[in-house]
């Protein structure tokens, strides 16, 4: 909807799976997400738009997760050495949010 808050969730670690690519992990603060949807990843000092092309939650396939949920994003064509724990994954659009350590 219109007026849903924009996703957001903290990245708690990551993975490099070879078959499938970078993985972020972590709870989702708030929002929804889905397969297919556009996220930057805020570091400190740097941003990449990516492409969500995966959502696993305790080894279950989603196609949508939402607010309190513990999933992985499988972030397409991204380096695992991009993304950090500590990063945030926002929803495109959410330039109200600035990475803070």
């Amino acid at each position: 909807m219109a007026n849903d808050p924009l996703f957001r969730m903290k990245v708690e670690d990551v993975f490099f799976i070879a078959s499938r690519g970078t993985v972020a992990v972590g709870r989702i603060e708030q929002g929804t997400i889905s397969t297919g949807d556009k996220v930057d990843i805020q570091g400190p000092g740097s941003t990449k738009r990516a492409v969500v092309s995966g959502l696993e939650m305790l080894f279950k396939t989603l196609n949508q997760a939402g607010v309190g949920d513990d999933i992985g994003v499988l972030l397409k064509d991204v380096s695992k050495d991009f993304v950090k724990r500590g990063d945030m994954l926002v929803g495109v659009g959410g330039d109200d949010f600035t990475w803070k350590p």
